[in-house]
């Protein structure tokens, strides 16, 4: 979304180097942000589990494995990713809300399970709100919206030019009903006052796969899945879906800013905590993520996928950025009728 890279300067000093390390000046200052007065210095006693809710290979299991390198080796202890998939991540979800509030138990979080889930399902087995503490955000990502390079429009305002003259006719794919590529192509569409015509595939390589064959027209879906082709020449990008364009492909205007006045979709990934874990081991793992997210296998994957480390947020901060986007979700999911089986 790999070759390895180690970022040196982020390396914290474990085991025989730490005598050497901390007498350093530079080992003292990497070692300040996890020495603040409150921190539980026996946290962590033994590995980290971060829970992932999706299969391996899935880009949020990617993702995860990327980070956990970093994280190891600033925590001291090895992180280990475990997949529990199933249910757009609520197995997940759960498993890490049962856990022992100790902070060895973590949720790899996505915007999907923790913002658009609730959202959607009106019997979901977990409260992202109240179940869990919200840590810190850790990378945002835009998706892109991408057409088979026949298709007649080559901008947004092309495309929603034509979906005003053929309401109803013009037809995008997404990886299912609920996804974020869907619900951001609802999103566009209640903005903009247009109609598309909704083709749910069983996930987005299936989907992607007509598009490139030309079965259907258009998509929004994840820089790491389709910028490949985009680059390729098989699809061509119409726009971004963050408010401003990505740093790593400039060339692509966001919908925004072709006239969409307002619009802004990232999918995050972050880290949550089962309800109760301490402040001070959330603050240790708040400033761990932060460091981590200067790692250079970090920073390369985040870009190859047109995405970013998320801006340093405080636990606090980040819990009200995910209130107002299960607000939103409820509202497009409201406005638009969308349901889910």
């Amino acid at each position: 979304m790999h070759k390895v890279l180690h970022l040196r300067s982020t390396r914290c000093p474990i085991a025989m180097q730490r005598r050497h390390f901390l007498q350093s000046g530079a080992g003292a200052l990497l070692c300040a942000p996890f020495s603040h007065p409150s921190a539980s210095p026996s946290w962590p006693q033994r590995p980290v589990r971060l829970v992932v809710g999706f299969p391996p290979g899935q880009s949020s299991d990617l993702l995860a494995r990327t980070y956990a390198a970093p994280l190891s080796r600033l925590l001291g202890q090895p992180v280990i990713i475990d997949n529990k998939s199933g249910a757009n991540g609520s197995l997940g979800a759960q498993e890490v809300k049962r856990s022992r509030p100790d902070g060895h138990t973590l949720l790899f979080g996505t915007s999907g399970q923790l913002s658009i889930n609730p959202a959607l399902q009106k019997n979901l087995p977990f409260d992202p709100l109240s179940d869990f503490e919200p840590v810190g955000l850790l990378a945002r990502g835009a998706l892109f919206l991408v057409a088979h390079p026949d298709f007649a429009a080559g901008s947004v305002q092309e495309l929603l030019a034509l979906a005003t003259a053929r309401p109803g006719a013009i037809d995008y794919g997404s990886g299912g009903v609920g996804v974020t590529g869907h619900l951001a192509m609802e999103l566009l569409q209640s903005i903009s006052g247009t109609r598309l015509n909704h083709v749910p595939y069983n996930g987005s390589p299936a989907a992607l796969n007509d598009l490139m064959a030309s079965r259907i027209p258009l998509m929004m879906e994840s820089g790491q899945a389709c910028l490949p082709h985009v680059k390729s020449g098989r699809l061509k990008a119409l726009a971004c879906s963050s408010a401003k364009r990505v740093a790593a492909f400039p060339s692509v205007p966001s919908v925004a800013e072709q006239g969409v006045a307002g619009y802004d979709v990232s999918a995050w990934n972050a880290i949550m905590a089962p309800a109760g874990t301490p402040a001070d081991i959330c603050g240790k793992l708040h400033a761990a993520i932060g460091q981590a997210n200067m790692d250079p296998l970090v920073i390369e994957t985040l870009h190859a996928a047109g995405g970013e480390a998320a801006v340093s947020t405080s636990p606090s901060e980040f819990g009200q950025v995910l209130q107002a986007e299960i607000a939103q979700w409820k509202r497009v999911v409201t406005q638009r009728g969308i349901t889910v089986d």
